[in-house]
Protein backbone atom coordinates (compact mmCIF):
# COMPACT_ATOMS: atom_id res chain seq x y z
CA UNK A 1 0.00 0.00 0.00
CA UNK A 2 1.57 3.35 -0.70
CA UNK A 3 1.51 5.40 2.28
CA UNK A 4 -1.51 6.45 4.59
CA UNK A 5 -3.95 8.00 4.10
CA UNK A 6 -4.76 9.93 7.47
CA UNK A 7 -2.64 13.39 7.75
CA UNK A 8 -3.14 12.11 11.12
CA UNK A 9 -1.17 9.23 10.62
CA UNK A 10 1.85 8.27 13.39
CA UNK A 11 3.94 8.06 9.95
CA UNK A 12 4.20 11.74 9.97
CA UNK A 13 4.40 14.00 6.95
CA UNK A 14 7.14 12.83 4.57
CA UNK A 15 10.36 15.09 4.21
CA UNK A 16 10.02 16.88 0.64
CA UNK A 17 13.57 16.27 0.49
CA UNK A 18 13.87 12.56 0.65
CA UNK A 19 10.18 12.12 -2.11
CA UNK A 20 12.37 12.17 -5.00
CA UNK A 21 13.06 10.33 -7.66
CA UNK A 22 17.11 8.39 -6.71
CA UNK A 23 17.72 9.08 -10.79
CA UNK A 24 17.05 12.34 -11.82
CA UNK A 25 14.33 14.35 -10.30
CA UNK A 26 14.50 17.09 -7.44
CA UNK A 27 11.54 16.84 -4.53
CA UNK A 28 8.35 16.14 -5.59
CA UNK A 29 6.40 18.45 -3.27
CA UNK A 30 7.98 21.77 -2.67
CA UNK A 31 5.92 21.98 0.47
CA UNK A 32 3.63 19.95 3.07
CA UNK A 33 2.67 22.74 5.45
CA UNK A 34 -1.23 22.04 5.76
CA UNK A 35 -2.51 19.74 7.77
CA UNK A 36 -4.79 18.44 4.93
CA UNK A 37 -1.87 16.94 2.38
CA UNK A 38 -2.55 17.39 -1.51
CA UNK A 39 -1.14 15.75 -4.46
CA UNK A 40 2.34 17.16 -5.14
CA UNK A 41 2.85 19.11 -8.12
CA UNK A 42 4.70 16.72 -9.77
CA UNK A 43 1.97 14.63 -10.27
CA UNK A 44 -0.86 16.48 -9.82
CA UNK A 45 -0.64 19.26 -12.63
CA UNK A 46 -1.87 16.77 -14.80
CA UNK A 47 -3.31 13.89 -13.21
CA UNK A 48 -6.15 11.26 -14.47
CA UNK A 49 -6.56 8.28 -13.61
CA UNK A 50 -7.17 4.90 -15.67
CA UNK A 51 -9.13 2.35 -14.13
CA UNK A 52 -10.99 -1.43 -14.27
CA UNK A 53 -13.90 -2.99 -13.16
CA UNK A 54 -13.57 -5.75 -10.75
CA UNK A 55 -10.82 -8.53 -12.17
CA UNK A 56 -8.88 -5.85 -14.44
CA UNK A 57 -5.65 -3.09 -13.77
CA UNK A 58 -6.42 0.45 -13.01
CA UNK A 59 -3.52 3.15 -13.97
CA UNK A 60 -3.35 6.69 -14.84
CA UNK A 61 -2.27 9.11 -17.32
CA UNK A 62 0.21 11.68 -16.88
CA UNK A 63 0.60 14.60 -19.40
CA UNK A 64 3.36 17.47 -18.84
CA UNK A 65 4.31 20.22 -21.02
CA UNK A 66 8.05 20.22 -20.00
CA UNK A 67 11.43 17.66 -19.55
CA UNK A 68 13.69 17.84 -17.08
CA UNK A 69 16.55 16.67 -18.52
CA UNK A 70 19.99 16.10 -16.05
CA UNK A 71 22.81 14.48 -16.42
CA UNK A 72 22.56 10.75 -15.33
CA UNK A 73 24.00 9.93 -12.13
CA UNK A 74 23.64 5.78 -10.48
CA UNK A 75 20.78 5.61 -8.21
CA UNK A 76 21.28 6.01 -4.48
CA UNK A 77 18.60 3.37 -3.75
CA UNK A 78 15.58 1.86 -5.69
CA UNK A 79 13.20 3.41 -3.71
CA UNK A 80 13.21 5.90 -0.98
CA UNK A 81 12.05 5.10 2.38
CA UNK A 82 8.95 6.22 3.60
CA UNK A 83 7.97 7.84 0.27
CA UNK A 84 3.97 8.29 -0.13
CA UNK A 85 1.47 10.53 -1.52
CA UNK A 86 -1.38 11.10 0.19
CA UNK A 87 -3.98 12.23 -1.46
CA UNK A 88 -7.39 12.97 0.32
CA UNK A 89 -7.62 16.11 -1.30
CA UNK A 90 -5.93 17.33 -4.83
CA UNK A 91 -6.38 19.84 -7.50
CA UNK A 92 -6.64 18.79 -10.79
CA UNK A 93 -4.90 21.17 -13.66
CA UNK A 94 -3.93 20.20 -17.53
CA UNK A 95 -5.50 17.15 -17.63
CA UNK A 96 -5.22 14.78 -20.49
CA UNK A 97 -8.51 14.83 -21.81
CA UNK A 98 -10.38 11.47 -22.99
CA UNK A 99 -10.09 12.91 -26.84
CA UNK A 100 -6.23 12.67 -26.63
CA UNK A 101 -6.55 9.17 -25.08
CA UNK A 102 -9.10 7.82 -27.39
CA UNK A 103 -6.57 9.21 -30.90
CA UNK A 104 -3.94 6.80 -28.96
CA UNK A 105 -2.78 4.20 -31.46
CA UNK A 106 0.33 2.46 -30.30
CA UNK A 107 0.96 2.20 -26.74
CA UNK A 108 3.78 0.20 -25.07
CA UNK A 109 3.54 -1.81 -22.11
CA UNK A 110 7.39 -0.74 -21.15
CA UNK A 111 9.80 -3.50 -19.78
CA UNK A 112 11.20 -2.29 -15.95
CA UNK A 113 15.18 -2.92 -16.39
CA UNK A 114 16.84 -3.99 -13.46
CA UNK A 115 20.56 -3.67 -12.20
CA UNK A 116 22.31 -6.60 -11.17
CA UNK A 117 22.04 -5.92 -7.52
CA UNK A 118 17.61 -6.09 -8.14
CA UNK A 119 17.24 -2.19 -8.12
CA UNK A 120 15.64 -0.62 -11.27
CA UNK A 121 18.19 0.17 -13.82
CA UNK A 122 16.97 3.67 -14.66
CA UNK A 123 19.64 4.90 -17.09
CA UNK A 124 18.70 1.08 -19.23
CA UNK A 125 14.88 2.31 -19.10
CA UNK A 126 15.33 5.88 -20.00
CA UNK A 127 17.12 4.27 -23.17
CA UNK A 128 14.22 2.10 -23.78
CA UNK A 129 11.46 4.32 -23.17
CA UNK A 130 13.38 6.63 -25.72
CA UNK A 131 14.00 4.08 -28.31
CA UNK A 132 9.87 4.07 -28.16
CA UNK A 133 9.87 7.39 -28.54
CA UNK A 134 11.88 7.51 -31.61
CA UNK A 135 10.13 4.16 -33.01
CA UNK A 136 6.89 6.05 -32.59
CA UNK A 137 4.99 4.92 -30.13
CA UNK A 138 2.72 7.86 -28.95
CA UNK A 139 1.94 6.16 -24.83
CA UNK A 140 4.14 4.31 -22.56
CA UNK A 141 2.38 1.82 -19.49
CA UNK A 142 4.71 1.97 -16.33
CA UNK A 143 3.94 -0.69 -14.06
CA UNK A 144 1.67 -3.06 -15.71
CA UNK A 145 2.38 -7.02 -15.92
CA UNK A 146 4.71 -6.71 -18.63
CA UNK A 147 6.75 -3.98 -16.28
CA UNK A 148 6.25 -6.17 -13.63
CA UNK A 149 4.57 -3.75 -11.13
CA UNK A 150 2.96 -7.10 -9.37
CA UNK A 151 6.86 -7.52 -8.43
CA UNK A 152 7.38 -4.11 -7.15
CA UNK A 153 6.41 -2.67 -4.04
CA UNK A 154 4.09 0.61 -4.00
CA UNK A 155 6.93 2.45 -3.01
CA UNK A 156 8.95 1.44 -6.03
CA UNK A 157 5.94 1.77 -8.22
CA UNK A 158 5.52 5.64 -7.27
CA UNK A 159 8.92 6.58 -7.76
CA UNK A 160 8.83 5.43 -11.35
CA UNK A 161 5.82 6.70 -12.01
CA UNK A 162 7.08 9.98 -10.90
CA UNK A 163 10.59 9.63 -12.99
CA UNK A 164 8.89 9.30 -16.24
CA UNK A 165 6.71 11.74 -15.99
CA UNK A 166 9.06 13.77 -14.89
CA UNK A 167 11.35 13.07 -17.91
CA UNK A 168 9.22 12.04 -20.46
CA UNK A 169 5.86 13.62 -19.85
CA UNK A 170 6.33 16.03 -22.53
CA UNK A 171 6.95 13.33 -25.39
CA UNK A 172 4.61 10.39 -24.64
CA UNK A 173 1.76 9.33 -22.88
CA UNK A 174 2.48 8.09 -19.51
CA UNK A 175 0.03 5.90 -18.23
CA UNK A 176 -0.14 4.07 -15.00
CA UNK A 177 -0.78 1.08 -13.99
CA UNK A 178 -2.15 0.77 -10.39
CA UNK A 179 -4.42 -2.94 -10.35
CA UNK A 180 -3.42 -5.57 -8.24
CA UNK A 181 -5.18 -9.23 -7.48
CA UNK A 182 -7.09 -7.57 -5.45
CA UNK A 183 -9.90 -5.18 -5.92
CA UNK A 184 -9.72 -3.63 -2.80
CA UNK A 185 -6.37 -3.20 -2.94
CA UNK A 186 -6.02 -1.52 -6.18
CA UNK A 187 -9.01 0.37 -5.52
CA UNK A 188 -7.28 1.78 -2.27
CA UNK A 189 -4.12 2.31 -3.86
CA UNK A 190 -5.87 4.27 -6.78
CA UNK A 191 -7.82 6.45 -4.57
CA UNK A 192 -5.20 7.08 -1.74
CA UNK A 193 -7.51 6.94 1.17
CA UNK A 194 -10.93 7.82 -0.89
CA UNK A 195 -13.61 5.20 0.21
CA UNK A 196 -16.35 5.08 -3.19
CA UNK A 197 -15.57 2.42 -5.28
CA UNK A 198 -14.61 1.57 -9.00
CA UNK A 199 -17.22 4.83 -10.07
CA UNK A 200 -14.88 7.02 -8.05
CA UNK A 201 -12.00 6.28 -9.88
CA UNK A 202 -14.23 6.87 -13.27
CA UNK A 203 -14.61 10.58 -11.78
CA UNK A 204 -11.16 11.07 -11.49
CA UNK A 205 -10.38 11.09 -14.94
CA UNK A 206 -10.31 9.50 -18.35
CA UNK A 207 -10.29 6.05 -17.55
CA UNK A 208 -9.55 2.63 -19.66
CA UNK A 209 -10.76 -0.53 -18.56
CA UNK A 210 -8.66 -3.57 -19.38
CA UNK A 211 -10.07 -6.84 -19.91
CA UNK A 212 -8.07 -9.54 -19.51
CA UNK A 213 -9.49 -12.80 -18.34
CA UNK A 214 -6.21 -14.89 -18.70
CA UNK A 215 -4.49 -13.28 -16.13
CA UNK A 216 -7.37 -11.83 -13.65
CA UNK A 217 -9.48 -15.48 -13.89
CA UNK A 218 -12.23 -12.48 -14.85
CA UNK A 219 -14.01 -11.37 -18.34
CA UNK A 220 -15.92 -8.34 -17.99
CA UNK A 221 -19.56 -8.82 -18.79
CA UNK A 222 -20.41 -6.74 -21.39
CA UNK A 223 -22.98 -4.98 -19.54
CA UNK A 224 -20.70 -3.79 -16.85
CA UNK A 225 -18.41 -2.17 -19.37
CA UNK A 226 -21.43 -0.74 -21.42
CA UNK A 227 -22.69 0.67 -18.08
CA UNK A 228 -19.48 2.34 -16.94
CA UNK A 229 -19.55 3.93 -20.75
CA UNK A 230 -22.27 6.37 -19.36
CA UNK A 231 -19.51 7.84 -17.95
CA UNK A 232 -17.85 10.27 -20.29
CA UNK A 233 -14.26 9.66 -18.52
CA UNK A 234 -14.42 6.40 -20.02
CA UNK A 235 -11.97 6.29 -22.91
CA UNK A 236 -11.98 3.27 -24.14
CA UNK A 237 -11.21 -1.09 -23.17
CA UNK A 238 -8.15 -2.69 -23.81
CA UNK A 239 -9.74 -5.85 -24.62
CA UNK A 240 -8.12 -9.71 -25.07
CA UNK A 241 -11.03 -11.73 -25.50
CA UNK A 242 -10.96 -11.49 -29.16
CA UNK A 243 -12.17 -10.22 -32.46
CA UNK A 244 -16.13 -11.00 -32.19
CA UNK A 245 -15.51 -8.97 -28.46
CA UNK A 246 -13.64 -6.38 -30.11
CA UNK A 247 -16.84 -5.75 -33.05
CA UNK A 248 -19.49 -5.64 -30.06
CA UNK A 249 -17.46 -2.76 -28.37
CA UNK A 250 -17.20 -1.13 -31.50
CA UNK A 251 -20.97 -1.46 -32.36
CA UNK A 252 -21.57 -0.38 -29.09
CA UNK A 253 -19.87 3.15 -29.52
CA UNK A 254 -16.88 2.48 -27.62
CA UNK A 255 -12.97 2.83 -28.57
CA UNK A 256 -11.36 -0.31 -28.02
CA UNK A 257 -7.75 -1.19 -27.93
CA UNK A 258 -6.38 -4.82 -28.77
CA UNK A 259 -4.64 -6.73 -25.64
CA UNK A 260 -2.97 -9.46 -28.12
CA UNK A 261 -0.17 -8.69 -30.46
CA UNK A 262 -1.04 -11.31 -32.44
CA UNK A 263 -4.68 -10.17 -33.62
CA UNK A 264 -3.72 -6.61 -33.35
CA UNK A 265 -3.49 -5.77 -37.25
CA UNK A 266 -6.67 -7.73 -38.13
CA UNK A 267 -8.32 -6.15 -35.32
CA UNK A 268 -7.65 -2.68 -36.76
CA UNK A 269 -8.22 -3.34 -40.18
CA UNK A 270 -11.20 -5.42 -40.32
CA UNK A 271 -13.33 -5.26 -37.04
CA UNK A 272 -12.56 -1.23 -36.72
CA UNK A 273 -10.51 -1.50 -33.23
CA UNK A 274 -8.37 1.59 -32.65
CA UNK A 275 -4.96 0.28 -32.17
CA UNK A 276 -2.91 -1.60 -29.76
CA UNK A 277 -1.28 -1.64 -26.21
CA UNK A 278 1.91 -3.57 -27.25
CA UNK A 279 4.71 -6.23 -25.56
CA UNK A 280 6.23 -6.76 -29.02
CA UNK A 281 6.38 -2.70 -29.26
CA UNK A 282 9.21 -2.95 -26.59
CA UNK A 283 11.75 -4.66 -29.73
CA UNK A 284 10.35 -3.34 -32.69
CA UNK A 285 8.34 -0.30 -32.29
CA UNK A 286 8.93 0.68 -35.62
CA UNK A 287 6.99 -2.27 -37.10
CA UNK A 288 4.12 -2.01 -34.84
CA UNK A 289 3.68 1.46 -36.30
CA UNK A 290 3.44 0.35 -39.92
CA UNK A 291 0.78 -1.99 -38.81
CA UNK A 292 -1.20 0.16 -36.62
CA UNK A 293 -0.86 3.77 -38.98
CA UNK A 294 -0.08 2.07 -42.00
CA UNK A 295 -2.87 0.60 -44.83
CA UNK A 296 -3.83 -3.12 -44.61
CA UNK A 297 -0.72 -5.15 -44.84
CA UNK A 298 -1.22 -8.68 -44.08
CA UNK A 299 2.66 -9.37 -45.43
CA UNK A 300 4.25 -7.58 -42.85
CA UNK A 301 1.62 -9.25 -40.39
CA UNK A 302 2.92 -12.79 -41.04
CA UNK A 303 6.62 -11.42 -40.98
CA UNK A 304 5.67 -10.66 -37.07
CA UNK A 305 3.44 -13.47 -35.88
CA UNK A 306 7.11 -15.57 -35.42
CA UNK A 307 8.26 -12.98 -32.86
CA UNK A 308 4.55 -12.66 -31.26
CA UNK A 309 4.24 -16.37 -31.04
CA UNK A 310 7.63 -16.67 -29.32
CA UNK A 311 7.26 -13.78 -26.72
CA UNK A 312 4.12 -15.54 -25.65
CA UNK A 313 4.96 -19.35 -25.30
CA UNK A 314 5.79 -18.55 -21.64
CA UNK A 315 3.66 -16.20 -19.11
CA UNK A 316 4.67 -12.31 -20.21
CA UNK A 317 7.45 -10.91 -19.44
CA UNK A 318 9.44 -13.85 -19.36
CA UNK A 319 9.78 -13.65 -23.17
CA UNK A 320 10.31 -9.45 -23.97
CA UNK A 321 13.01 -9.99 -20.26
CA UNK A 322 15.07 -12.62 -22.04
CA UNK A 323 14.88 -10.77 -25.84
CA UNK A 324 15.80 -7.19 -24.84
CA UNK A 325 19.03 -8.73 -22.99
CA UNK A 326 19.85 -10.66 -25.74
CA UNK A 327 19.88 -7.55 -28.14
CA UNK A 328 21.75 -5.88 -25.39
CA UNK A 329 19.45 -3.21 -24.51
CA UNK A 330 19.39 -3.78 -20.46
CA UNK A 331 20.96 -5.66 -18.47
CA UNK A 332 20.15 -9.83 -17.72
CA UNK A 333 18.67 -10.00 -14.92
CA UNK A 334 15.28 -11.36 -13.73
CA UNK A 335 13.07 -10.59 -10.12
CA UNK A 336 11.78 -13.83 -8.87
CA UNK A 337 9.52 -15.86 -9.89
CA UNK A 338 9.97 -15.08 -13.42
CA UNK A 339 13.60 -16.82 -15.41
CA UNK A 340 15.17 -16.70 -18.41
CA UNK A 341 13.46 -18.77 -21.87
CA UNK A 342 15.53 -21.69 -22.22
CA UNK A 343 19.05 -22.05 -23.69
CA UNK A 344 17.11 -23.51 -27.43
CA UNK A 345 14.46 -20.65 -26.78
CA UNK A 346 17.23 -18.08 -27.07
CA UNK A 347 19.05 -19.25 -29.67
CA UNK A 348 15.47 -19.35 -31.95
CA UNK A 349 15.28 -15.83 -31.01
CA UNK A 350 18.30 -15.11 -32.60
CA UNK A 351 17.19 -16.58 -35.88
CA UNK A 352 14.21 -14.46 -35.74
CA UNK A 353 16.21 -11.64 -35.55
CA UNK A 354 17.97 -12.45 -38.28
CA UNK A 355 14.71 -13.77 -40.47
CA UNK A 356 13.40 -10.10 -39.57
CA UNK A 357 16.54 -7.70 -39.45
CA UNK A 358 18.70 -6.57 -36.90
CA UNK A 359 17.40 -2.67 -38.12
CA UNK A 360 14.04 -3.74 -36.97
CA UNK A 361 14.99 -4.02 -33.11
CA UNK A 362 15.39 -1.97 -30.50
CA UNK A 363 19.55 -1.22 -29.75
CA UNK A 364 22.43 -1.32 -31.45
CA UNK A 365 24.45 -4.23 -30.23
CA UNK A 366 24.95 -7.26 -32.07
CA UNK A 367 22.20 -10.17 -31.13
CA UNK A 368 23.92 -12.57 -29.41
CA UNK A 369 22.59 -15.63 -27.18
CA UNK A 370 23.22 -15.56 -23.74
CA UNK A 371 24.58 -18.31 -21.40
CA UNK A 372 22.48 -19.40 -18.31
CA UNK A 373 25.59 -17.79 -16.33
CA UNK A 374 25.12 -14.62 -17.99
CA UNK A 375 21.80 -13.91 -15.97
CA UNK A 376 20.73 -12.59 -12.11
CA UNK A 377 18.27 -13.66 -10.18
CA UNK A 378 16.52 -11.87 -7.43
Amino acid sequence: MVGDPNPNSKRGKPDPQKIRCPHCAGPLTKEMETSEWTVPPLIRDSFSMIGSAVGGTAGAFYGFNHVKVRKWRPPRAAVIPNFHIPMRSYEVKNRTNVDEIKALRLISAIKTPYLPDGRFDLEAYDTLVNMQIDGGVEGIIVGGTTGEGQLMSWDEHIMLIGHTVNCFGSSVKVIDNTGSNSTREAIHATEQGLVFHFESVLQMGPTIVYNVPSRTGQDIPLGVIWALAQNPNLAGVKECVGHARVGEHVSNGLVVWSGNDDECHDSRRDHRGRGVISVASNLVPGLMREMMFGGKNPGLNARVLPLVKWLFEEPNPIGVNTALAQLGVVRPVFRLPYVPRAMEKRVEFVKIVEELGRESFVGDEEIRVLDDDDFFQH
